[in-house]
C-alpha cells in the first residue's frame, strides 16, 4: 500500500474521484456516494461506501448507478431521505444534454455487499425515471441538491413541508441557479431563477460561473434564528474554490444576510456537499445546531489532469475526500472543526498523524510547523503569522503558497491533521481551513514546530505514530 493512499479521509481502490455526490447518516452508519471514473477513458459513475459509528473506516459498496443506453456519463448530485426511502438524484449526461434522474434505494438498512466484479451494480437500487428535463427557458438541468421545504419560511419554527431542489441550468460558461419545488420529492415544478435581495458579494455577481449549489440549514448561536447557508464553487480560469453566503431563501429570492466567504483557504478542497439525515438520526431539537460537510480534495479543479498525480502512477488511484467537517454559524460566519472522536482515530491509526496548539502570535511574531518526510525534510510548511496563516507545499509540488486572513486577536488555536497525503488545517477556532494535498516521500515522519519573535506555544498536543 503506498504511503500517499490515506487511512481515515475516503479514497477510491482504484480510479479518479471525481466528486462526493451526496452523504446521508442513518442512525450511526455514515453513507458516502461518490463520483468517479474506473479508469481515464471510463464514464463517470456514481460509487458507494459507508463507515459504521464513525466516518474514518470506509467500506465499499457495489456501485448504484452507472451509465445506460444512450448516457454518456452520470455527475453528482444529492441523496435525501423521503420518509421511509432514500432517494438519489443523479445527473444524466448524453450527447448534447444533460438532466436530472431519480432512483430509489430500497433495503437501506441492510448490510452493504462487493461483488468480485467491479463493474456489478447493487440490485437494491431502482431507477424511478425523468425528474427534472428541459423547460421553455431553461435546459441541461445538472448538480441538484434536495432538502425538506418550509411551511412558512418567515416562520421556520412550523417546521417542513414538502421539497425544494436547487440546481444549476444553462450553458458551462454562464449557468443560471434555478430553483424547483415538490410535494413528494419525486414530481418537480419550476420555481424560477435564484434571485439575491442585497449584495451577496462579488463571487456571485452576474457573469460569474457559480455551480455545485448545495443549501444546509443552520442556527446563528449569536441571534438564535435560522438561516439558509448557500454554498457553490467559483469557476474561473480553469481553477475553482468554495464559499458560501448567508440569508433566508423566501420563494426564489435569496435574502443576503452576510456575503460571501471563503470555505477553504487551502489549495485543493472544492464541491462541498451536505450530509443528510434519516428521520431519528438526529434530534429534531438539535438538527439545526450543527451540520456536516464533505469536500473534493483534488488538485485544480474540474480541468485537473488525475493521471498526473503521484498517487495515480504509484497505485492507480487518485484525489480524496476530506474528513466531515462540523459547521456551526456564528454571526454570520461559518466555522469548520474536525469531527467527533479523530483524536481516537488517529490513536489508532498506523500514519495518520495530528498537532494541535494553543499560540500567542503578536503581530511581528510567528509560529511555524515543519511537515517532514521520512528523511526529516520539510515537505510543506505551515506558518502562524498572526493576521495570516500560510500554507506553503513547494517543496512538494509545484505550487503557490496558500494565504488565509486570520481574525484580530493575539491568542489562537491551530490544528494540523496529516493523512497520507492530505492535509487539513483548521484556525481561529474553525473560522479558517486550509486543506491540501502533499506527497511526503517515505510517508509524514514528524511534524516539529517553532517559534520566532515573541509568539509563544501555550500548550500544544501531538499524536505521531513514527
Amino acid at each position: 500500500m503506498t504511503v500517499h493512499r490515506p487511512e481515515l479521509h475516503f479514497a477510491p481502490e482504484s480510479g479518479i474521484l471525481e466528486a462526493p455526490a451526496g452523504a446521508i447518516l442513518d442512525g450511526n452508519t455514515w453513507h458516502l456516494f461518490f463520483q468517479y471514473r474506473m479508469d481515464p477513458t471510463s464514464p463517470s459513475r456514481w460509487g458507494h461506501t459507508f463507515s459504521e459509528d464513525s466516518p474514518f473506516d470506509w467500506l465499499e459498496c457495489d456501485d448504484p448507478l452507472a451509465p445506460e443506453s444512450e448516457e454518456t456519463g452520470l455527475r453528482g448530485g444529492s441523496v435525501a431521505a423521503v420518509g421511509g426511502d432514500v432517494n438519489l438524484y443523479f445527473t444524466s449526461v448524453k450527447e448534447g444534454s444533460t438532466s436530472i434522474q431519480i432512483a430509489r434505494y430500497d433495503l437501506f438498512d441492510d448490510v452493504c455487499e462487493i461483488s468480485d466484479d467491479p463493474t456489478a451494480l447493487d440490485t437494491r437500487i431502482t431507477r424511478r425515471g425523468e425528474s427534472v428535463s428541459d423547460q421553455s427557458e431553461y435546459q441541461r438541468f445538472r448538480s441538484p441538491c434536495v432538502v425538506a421545504d418550509w411551511v412558512d419560511p418567515e416562520h421556520r419554527g412550523e417546521g417542513h413541508d414538502g421539497w425544494l431542489m436547487l440546481t444549476v441550468a444553462g450553458d458551462a460558461r454562464a449557468p443560471q441557479l434555478v430553483v424547483f419545488r415538490s410535494d413528494d420529492a419525486e414530481n418537480w415544478t419550476l420555481a424560477g431563477p435564484l434571485e439575491f435581495k442585497g449584495d451577496p458579494g462579488h463571487e456571485l455577481q452576474t457573469g460569474q460561473v457559480v455551480v455545485s449549489p448545495r443549501i444546509m440549514r443552520l442556527r446563528d448561536e449569536v441571534d438564535e434564528r435560522i438561516y439558509d447557508v448557500l454554498m457553490v464553487t467559483i469557476e474561473k480560469h480553469g481553477v475553482e474554490h468554495s464559499g458560501y453566503v448567508v440569508g433566508r431563501l423566501n420563494g426564489t429570492t435569496f435574502n443576503v444576510a452576510a456575503p460571501f466567504q471563503r470555505l477553504d483557504f487551502g489549495h485543493d478542497f472544492t464541491r462541498p456537499r451536505i450530509t443528510n439525515y434519516t428521520p431519528g438520526s438526529i434530534d429534531d431539537a438539535k438538527i439545526y445546531d450543527e451540520g456536516m460537510l464533505f469536500g473534493l480534495l483534488n488538485g485544480t479543479g474540474r480541468l485537473d489532469d488525475a493521471t498526473t498525480h503521484r498517487s495515480w502512477a504509484e497505485g492507480n488511484w487518485a484525489n480524496a475526500i476530506s474528513l466531515p467537517r462540523v459547521v456551526t454559524l456564528q454571526g454570520g460566519t461559518i466555522f469548520q472543526t474536525p469531527p467527533r472522536g479523530l483524536p481516537e482515530a488517529i490513536n489508532n491509526a498506523s500514519r495518520a498523524s495530528s498537532w494541535t496548539g494553543l499560540l500567542e502570535v503578536p503581530e511581528g511574531s510567528n509560529v511555524t510547523l515543519s511537515l517532514n518526510d521520512a528523511s526529516g525534510n520539510p515537505a510543506a510548511t505551515i506558518r502562524h503569522r498572526g493576521s495570516t496563516l500560510e500554507l506553503d507545499r513547494s517543496a512538494s509540488i509545484d505550487s503557490e503558497t496558500a494565504i488565509a486572513p486570520l481574525a484580530d486577536g493575539d491568542s489562537d488555536s491551530l490544528t494540523v491533521i496529516v493523512d497520507g497525503s492530505t492535509v487539513e488545517v483548521f484556525a481561529d477556532g474553525g473560522q479558517v481551513a486550509m486543506a491540501s494535498r502533499v506527497y511526503f516521500e517515505g510517508g509524514c515522519s514528524s511534524i516539529t514546530a517553532s517559534t520566532d519573535g515573541d509568539a509563544d506555544i501555550i500548550r500544544d498536543w501531538y499524536i505521531n505514530h513514527n
